[in-house]
C-alpha cells in the first residue's frame, strides 16, 4: 500500500485474505481505497467494460519487456500470487502482458518488487498521475 500511495494510485483490488500493516503501509493506507474480492476475472471484466486497459505481470509467452511498453493513460496493472503468478483464465483477460528481464538468479522478482518496479515505470511515462 506504500509503494500504491507513493505512485498515486487511488484503488487496489485484492483477491484472497488480506492483511495491511499500517505502520509499514503509513500514509500508503489512508490515501488508498482497498476492495476485496473472492475471485479476479469478474473484476476484471467490470475494468474492461470501465475502459481499463488490462496489463499482466507475467512471464508468459509473447509477454513485452515492461521498460519497452507504451502504457496507456487508463491501465490496470494486474498483478499474480506470488508464487503461482496469474492463471491462464486470467492471462487470456489481458489485453498485454509485461515482464520485467532478469539477469541472474532467481529468475524472477518478488511480487512486491516487481509491483513497484512496475508502478514506478507507468509514473514514469505518466507522471503527476
Amino acid at each position: 500500500m506504500r509503494t500504491a500511495g507513493c505512485a498515486g494510485l487511488e484503488r487496489v483490488v485484492c483477491c484472497g485474505h488480506v492483511r495491511l500493516v499500517e505502520k509499514i503501509a503509513r500514509d500508503g493506507a489512508d490515501g488508498v481505497r482497498i476492495e476485496v474480492h473472492r475471485t479476479l476475472p469478474p473484476v476484471l471484466r467490470e475494468l474492461k467494460q470501465d475502459g481499463y486497459r488490462l496489463i499482466g505481470l507475467e512471464q508468459a509467452t509473447g509477454s513485452q519487456c515492461l521498460y519497452a511498453y507504451p502504457f496507456h493513460r487508463r491501465t490496470a496493472l494486474v498483478i499474480g500470487n506470488e508464487r503461482l503468478g496469474l492463471t491462464e483464465q486470467e492471462l487470456r483477460l489481458m489485453d498485454d502482458v509485461v515482464e520485467i528481464p532478469v539477469y541472474g538468479l532467481p529468475y524472477a522478482y518478488n511480487v512486491a518488487t516487481a509491483a513497484a518496479l512496475a508502478m514506478y515505470e507507468y509514473c514514469r511515462q505518466w507522471p503527476n498521475g
